[in-house]
């Protein structure tokens, strides 16, 4: 495995990154390849403050207890437990254990 870059190296990239230009050419002309200086600005950022630890499409979706009309009747929608997905081998509805 290489060696990490020195802390300070980072910083000085990741400053001069966010003066603007192409990314490209900056990782060019300090020897780092393009993900690797994406992925350092990712983390500043993070670590900044300035974007969420989880990107928002990660994030499970909420679940939502109140009532739901559905028709004529009135049903009261499914727990949050109901509502995740579940891969067979972890269903709850399968009383013979998954490989058999």
């Amino acid at each position: 495995m290489p060696k990490p870059y020195p802390t300070e190296f980072r910083r000085d990239v990741i400053a001069v990154a966010r003066q603007g230009g192409s990314i490209a050419l900056i990782a060019k002309d300090l020897g780092i390849t393009e993900s690797c200086l994406r992925n350092w600005l990712r983390q500043a950022d993070i670590e900044d403050g300035n974007r969420p630890l989880v990107s928002p499409m990660l994030k499970p979706p909420r679940c939502v207890n109140s009532s739901v009309a559905i028709g004529s009747s009135s049903k009261r929608s499914r727990s949050c437990a109901e509502q995740r997905p579940t891969s067979p081998r972890t269903s709850p509805q399968n009383d013979i254990p998954a490989g058999r």
